[in-house]
């Protein structure tokens, strides 16, 4: 009987299979069983969220999202994109991209930059694209261009210091004059620096950081006995400080600060600013103060409820480990081809020692000329060795530097926030010690108490509304940093190869002079 029984088709089969394909998608759609509500899927496809909760409240509100037929739960920051993209349809159920898809729609990317070329005219045109327009609150951009031309070295000894000559254009009406020239020292640098950030990185903006202090450079200017100081340091320096200025002038909002006007456009010498002194009660303070500041970068901490500024805190720290690195071995690489300069030197001379004792004339005659061949890529060995130093490796500097003007700004929202929970904390006691006060029936105190409530409730208010201004100022910053960070870094690669091809062709050419010499050899 079982011989005589045929097999059933498996069209039947197949046709099963997609009904049961269907079923799965609309189980998608219309989830009908708990089980089809906790399944992997939707359990792994959750973005963290980092607000806890009570375990009870989380399970209510699973069960509320899914039965309105949604498989993905929606982020505060991006209610809107979550819904066009849990409306869409596909032929097949696929969740986890789907999430995928929406969270990394809904995380923007890190932002950072400046010009750090040979160029000293700040990159004004740039500001004016549609995005860096936005992150700095519709301000109008001003062309404006900072060079420092001269350094003089005033005095003598150890009382000698280094002036630097400022020459500024500009089309920015706040200036009194369109075009000025002033003499700053480089306490007078650090002490508008030190203005501009007491100001200004409170609000969330990110203030350029100043080239930092050198006790042992300074002291070799000093005790040195060239008049103008054209030293090397004293160069690296000048060339650190207009890149500075250049930074902070490409900011629309520091750019008109009077503090900085005050700097670049005022005749004669500047208040004298006595807390830059390293050796100084003030400067002892402010060492102090950063270590203070320092410890409590590390030990305050907070569950941060926005996914996007514990997103971008891990890339600036991911960010500054990278250059730090690359900063290093781009200084190794000048290092080397210094060194290298310095052989090719000693190897032509020697080639050119023998070239004068040698008797065979081709031979002699060709030495001659590979001592001068050898002398030529010295030259070009040093050349490019400058440029790997002040293209490369001082870019990888000022970037580190940067890097850490930007995590200064992300700490002090951290203390806004704390400033801010601190006074709901203090809120909320004020509040019990006034019902007491009410139980007790001490209505003599009872006025005070709510006086002082209303005095924290302002407060409370006042730091709620700092703490989200200056969450809405630093993802503005973050943008326009990271538009001008990338404009920076790919003016400068070019430049780098463009000089790296440069020399490679000055290098073939004189081979190519060479070679005759060589084959001249009979």
């Amino acid at each position: 009987m079982a011989d005589g029984v045929e097999p059933p088709p498996f069209d039947n089969d197949e046709d099963e299979v997609k009904e049961d394909d269907d079923l799965f998608s609309d189980a998608k759609e219309k989830p009908s069983s708990p089980e089809t509500e906790k399944s992997p899927e939707h359990v792994y496809s959750r973005p963290p969220v980092i607000d806890k909760s009570s375990d009870d409240e989380d399970k209510d509100e699973d069960e509320d999202l899914f039965k309105g037929g949604s498989s993905e739960i929606k982020l505060d920051s991006d209610e809107d994109a979550e819904e066009e993209n849990i409306t869409k349809k596909t032929p097949e159920p696929k969740p986890n991209a789907a999430v995928g898809a929406t969270a990394k729609e809904s995380t923007p990317q890190i932002p950072i930059s400046q010009a750090v070329t040979a160029k000293t005219k700040v990159a004004a045109p740039s500001l004016k694209n549609d995005d860096v327009a936005e992150s700095s609150d519709d301000k109008e951009v001003y062309e404006i261009d900072i060079k420092i031309t001269e350094t003089l070295k005033m005095g003598d000894g150890m009382s000698a210091y280094i002036v630097y000559k400022i020459v500024s254009k500009t089309t920015n009406p706040n200036y009194r004059r369109p075009e000025n020239a002033v003499l700053r020292r480089f306490s007078d640098f650090l002490g508008m620096h030190a203005k501009l950030a007491d100001k200004h990185v409170p609000l969330g903006i990110i203030v350029p950081p100043a080239p930092e202090k050198s006790v042992i450079g300074m002291t070799k200017v000093k005790m040195s006995k060239e008049e103008s100081g054209s030293s090397d340091f004293v160069e690296r320096r000048r060339a650190a400080l207009e890149r500075f200025l250049i930074r902070t002038a490409a900011h629309p909002t520091l750019a008109s600060d009077p503090d900085f006007i005050e700097f670049l456009a005022k005749d004669g010498d500047l208040p004298k600013s006595t807390s830059t002194s390293a050796l100084s009660g003030a400067g002892v303070m402010r060492l102090f103060h950063k270590v203070g500041e320092s410890f409590e970068k590390i030990t305050l901490k907070v569950d941060e409820s926005d996914e996007w500024f514990e997103e971008k805190q891990q890339q600036v720290e991911a960010l500054d480990i990278q250059l730090r690195k690359l900063h290093t071995n781009i200084e190794t690489l000048s290092q080397h081809r210094k060194e290298l300069s310095q052989s090719t030197a000693v190897f032509a001379k020697s080639a050119a020692m023998l070239g004068n004792v040698e008797e065979h004339t081709a031979l002699s005659r060709a030495l001659s000329q590979l001592a001068e061949t050898e002398e030529k890529i010295e030259q070009m060995h040093k050349e490019q060795a400058e440029a790997d130093f002040f293209v490369m490796a001082e870019l990888m500097k000022d970037y580190v530097a940067l890097m850490g003007a930007v995590k200064d700004v992300f700490h002090e929202r951290i203390k806004t926030y704390k400033l801010w929970k601190d006074a709901e904390a203090t809120l909320g006691k004020k509040r019990e010690n006034k019902a007491k006060l009410e139980m007790q029936n001490k209505t003599d105190k009872i006025s005070q108490a709510k006086a002082e409530i209303e005095e924290w409730e302002q407060k409370v208010e006042k730091g709620q509304e700092d703490f989200e201004t200056i969450s809405k100022n630093i993802k503005k910053e973050m943008v326009r940093f990271e538009k001008l960070r990338v404009n920076d870094f790919k003016e400068s690669v070019i430049k780098y190869l463009e000089v790296l091809m440069d020399n490679q062709e000055k290098l073939i050419k004189y081979w190519e002079t060479f070679l005759p010499e060589a084959k001249a050899i009979a």
